[in-house]
């Protein structure tokens, strides 16, 4: 092989790399000459992907409950990443802010739209045997999901809505998370007592959650929206991208959850609970949490209706 000009300019180059940390390029280039071949297979880690599959009962469907619920966390993952970097980006921009952003709004929908596999691609007598021997799991557990909430708003946008108020302008993570709005969502209907679902979550994960709020006081997405310039803030892209973010996670998310709640727990006469005694019924549907990241982009009537009109505009 000829060592052209600009092969001799890239061995310069590494040279002047590996040099600047003390290393011998020679021995770099020994171990790029021994070294297999990347396959499909083994970078993907598809073996290992394909084997983490652990069904409770011989029912087929489970296999679809358990493979939807880790592509969710896989996404979870992605937004994360986004956030992540939003926080940490020094010289913020509004293109690089809008396309982050429309990032995570891409992996919500592809979530969003993908969520007919569970609320009709089950048998629904499956499901309903199967998931007593997923007691007291659920998804309301999914960690990442929080994580995401947190990392998109300041937190006192988490506080139970009839608590914020009364907390507004603290700056104490801890006493906030005492009245997190999703601790309702998983109290026993009847007695008003914690789950075992709940106990569960918050001994594996309460000082995560805490730890992250206070990281997040600075650096979630509405913070990191306040550090465009005025322009930049009122740019009807930005705005955009924001409000549609808490449509997908806030409306369209929970929506997606409720319909498939109503498909496989529904009764006429009464209801089959969650698989963690979770109260579904009021936990899931938006226009009961009124749970918004940007309130400041919303007009009044907006946020007094919120979710009104996607409910019934997808029920129907």
């Amino acid at each position: 092989m000829e060592m052209t000009p600009e092969i001799i300019e890239r061995l310069e180059k590494l040279n002047d790399k590996y040099a600047a940390l003390g290393q011998d390029l020679t021995s770099y280039l020994d171990g790029l000459l021994y070294a297999d071949s990347v396959k499909y297979w083994n970078y993907i880690q598809v073996d290992t992907l394909l084997s983490l599959q652990k069904p409770k009962t011989s029912f087929p469907d489970e296999v679809i409950f358990i493979v939807y619920h880790q592509i969710t966390e896989l996404y979870f993952k992605l937004a994360l990443n986004e956030f992540e970097q939003l926080g940490e980006e020094v010289n913020l921009s509004k293109s690089f802010f809008v396309e982050r952003v429309g990032r995570i709004n891409r992996y919500f929908e592809a979530l969003i739209k993908s969520f007919e596999i569970m609320v009709t691609g089950m048998d629904k007598e499956q499901f309903l045997k199967f998931r007593m021997s997923l007691l007291p799991a659920s998804g309301f557990q999914s960690a990442q999901y929080r994580f995401i909430e947190m990392y998109s708003t300041d937190f006192i946008n988490l506080v139970h809505k009839d608590k914020r108020e009364a907390l507004e302008g603290s700056t104490s993570i801890s006493e906030m998370y005492e009245f997190i709005y999703w601790k309702e969502g998983a109290t026993e209907v009847l007695t008003g007592k914690k789950t075992l679902t709940l106990e569960q979550f918050e001994k594996r994960y309460q000082k995560e959650f805490i730890a992250l709020g206070e990281k997040c006081h600075t650096r979630n997405l509405w913070q990191v929206y306040q550090r465009l310039s005025p322009n930049e803030q009122l740019d009807e892209n930005v705005i955009n991208c924001l409000r549609q973010n808490d449509i997908n996670v806030n409306i369209n998310w929970p929506l997606a959850h409720y319909k498939s709640a109503v498909r496989y727990l529904q009764r006429t006469n009464d209801d089959i609970a969650a698989t963690g005694g979770t109260n579904w019924q009021k936990y899931l549907p938006p226009r009961f949490q009124k749970r918004i990241f940007y309130p400041e982009l919303w007009t009044e009537s907006e946020k007094e209706d919120w979710g009104k009109s996607w409910v019934f505009d997808s029920l129907a």
